[in-house]
C-alpha cells in the first residue's frame, strides 16, 4: 500500500550506513584479532580499495621531496605558516564534501565565503565595532542564508547544482564588488581591513605552550575513552568492531602526531589558534556524518538517490540542509581567509578557491560521483593542497607552475577515483 507524501517516512537509522560502517561484511574480522583485520585490510587494497593510505603515502613523499630541495621546508616557523595556509584549503574542502556526497557541486563557495568574510569584517569594524563573535555569527548566517538558496533552487526547480552555483559565482562576484564598494566606500580601494584583535588571531594568534599540552592531554583522553566505551558497547551488543589492538594503535598514533605538532610549534611561536580551531570542526562535521540520522541518509542519498526516496528518505530536505551546511563551513574558511590577509577584498578569486576545494575533497578521497568521503579527506587533501603550494613558494616557482602542479596532482586524483570505481562495478 503506497503511503501519502505528508506520512512520516519509516526511519532508515540501521540499514544505511557510511562505508566504513561496512565492516561486518568482511568474515575475518568477527574474530577481533588484529591479524585478522590486517589480513581484510591488505586483501581490500589488493582489491583497489586503499582507503586513504595513497593520500598519506603522497604526503609523505611531497614533504620528503621539499625538504631535500630547501632545508627551510620543515623549520618550526614554516610547519606553523603552513598549517595555517592549510586551514583555509582544509575548511574550502571540507565544505565541497557535503554537497560531493550528495553527488552535487557548489561552484559559487569562494564568493560565498568571501560575502560572509565582508559581513564579518563590517560589523567589527568602524564604527559598529562589535564584539567578534557578533561578526563571526553574521558572516556564518550570511553565507549559510547563500547554501539554502542554492539548495531551494537545486531541490525545488530542479536544476542542476553546476548551474545554479555557476550562476551563483557570477552573481556573488558582482555581489562582492558592491557590498565592499557600498560599506567601505569607494575610496577604499575595493579593501576592507580587519581591525578586531580576535579575527586576526585566527590567523596569527597563538596558543601557550602550556595551554597546548593540557588541550592535547584532553583531547587524546577523550578520544581514547570514546573509543573505548564505543567498541565496549558494540562488542556487548553483538556487533562486529575493530579489534582491541587496533582501537589502541589508533589512539598511540594520534598522541604521537600531537606531541610531535606541540614540540615542533613550541620551538617557533607556538601552535597557532587555527589548528584547535579546523580540528574541532573536522570532528564536529565527522561526527554529524558518522554518527547520525542525517549523515546515514547522505550517504544513502549519494549512493542511490532512488533506493533512498522509496525507503522514505526526504531528499530534498537533506539536499537543502547538505548545501547550507556546506556554505556555512565555506563562510568560516572565508573569516580564516580574512584573517590571514588582514583584510577582504574584490579581488578575491573565489574561482580558484572553489577549484582548490574540490582538489582539496577529491585528492582526500572523497568521490566526484557521490556516496563515499569522509571529512577527513577533505583534511587531508587541503593539506597537500597547502603543501604544495607552500613547497613551490619557497622554490620561488612561478604562479604559473604552481597551478599546472595542482592541477596533475588533482587529475591524478580523479583519474584514481575513476578507475577504483570502474573497479568496484565490475566486482
Amino acid at each position: 500500500m503506497s503511503s501519502s507524501p505528508q506520512q512520516t517516512p519509516p526511519p532508515v537509522t540501521d540499514d544505511v550506513t557510511p562505508p566504513d560502517e561496512v565492516l561486518a561484511g568482511v568474515p575475518e574480522l568477527a574474530s577481533g584479532s588484529l591479524s585478522a583485520y590486517v589480513r581484510a585490510w591488505l586483501a581490500r587494497v589488493r582489491s583497489g580499495e586503499s582507503g586513504v593510505l595513497p593520500v598519506i603515502g603522497g604526503l609523505i613523499v611531497i614533504i620528503i621531496i621539499f625538504q631535500l630541495k630547501n632545508s627551510v621546508f620543515l623549520s618550526a616557523n614554516n610547519i606553523i605558516n603552513l598549517m595555517v595556509q592549510a586551514s583555509i584549503y582544509v575548511l574550502f574542502g571540507i565544505a565541497e564534501v557535503f554537497v560531493l556526497l550528495l553527488g552535487e557541486i557548489d561552484l559559487a563557495l569562494g564568493f560565498t565565503g568571501a560575502i560572509g568574510a565582508v559581513f564579518a569584517v563590517w560589523i567589527t569594524g568602524p564604527p559598529h565595532n562589535q564584539p567578534w563573535f557578533v561578526g563571526v555569527v553574521l558572516g556564518l548566517a550570511v553565507a549559510t542564508v547563500i547554501g539554502a538558496v542554492w539548495g531551494l533552487l537545486t531541490t525545488r526547480l530542479r536544476i542542476p547544482s553546476f548551474i545554479v552555483t555557476l550562476a551563483g559565482l557570477l552573481g556573488l562576484q558582482g555581489l562582492l564588488i558592491f557590498l565592499i564598494n557600498k560599506l567601505a566606500g569607494q575610496s577604499s580601494g575595493g579593501t576592507m581591513s580587519v581591525s578586531n584583535g580576535v579575527i586576526n588571531g585566527i590567523a596569527y594568534g597563538h596558543m601557550s605552550n602550556v595551554l597546548a599540552w593540557v588541550v592535547l592531554v584532553v583531547v587524546v583522553v577523550t578520544y581514547a575513552a570514546i573509543t573505548v566505551l564505543r567498541d565496549r558497547q558494540r562488542r556487548s551488543g553483538g556487533l562486529v568492531t575493530q579489534p582491541v589492538g587496533l582501537g589502541f594503535l589508533k589512539i598511540a598514533a594520534i598522541a604521537v602526531a600531537g606531541v610531535v605538532l606541540v614540540l615542533v610549534c613550541s620551538a617557533g611561536s607556538g601552535v597557532p589558534w587555527a589548528v584547535p580551531i579546523v580540528l574541532a570542526i573536522v570532528l564536529g562535521w565527522t561526527f554529524l556524518l558518522g554518527h547520525t540520522r542525517f549523515g546515514r541518509y547522505v550517504y544513502a542519498i549519494g549512493g542511490n538517490a532512488e533506493a533512498a526516496r522509496r525507503a522514505g528518505i526526504n531528499l530534498s530536505q537533506i539536499r537543502l540542509i547538505a548545501f547550507a551546511l556546506s556554505s556555512l563551513t565555506a563562510g568560516a574558511a572565508g573569516i580564516f581567509y580574512a584573517a590571514r590577509l588582514g583584510s577582504i577584498s574584490s579581488n578575491v578569486d573565489g574561482g580558484q578557491y572553489v577549484l582548490l576545494a574540490v582538489a582539496a575533497a577529491v585528492i582526500g578521497g572523497t568521490s566526484l560521483f557521490g556516496g563515499r568521503g569522509k571529512i577527513v579527506h577533505a583534511l587531508l587533501g587541503g593539506l597537500i593542497v597547502a603543501t604544495i603550494y607552500n613547497g613551490m613558494g619557497l622554490l620561488n616557482l612561478s604562479a604559473a607552475t604552481q597551478l599546472m602542479v595542482t592541477a596533475l596532482v588533482l587529475l591524478a586524483a580523479v583519474t584514481v577515483d575513476a578507475l577504483s570505481r570502474r573497479n568496484r562495478t565490475t566486482t
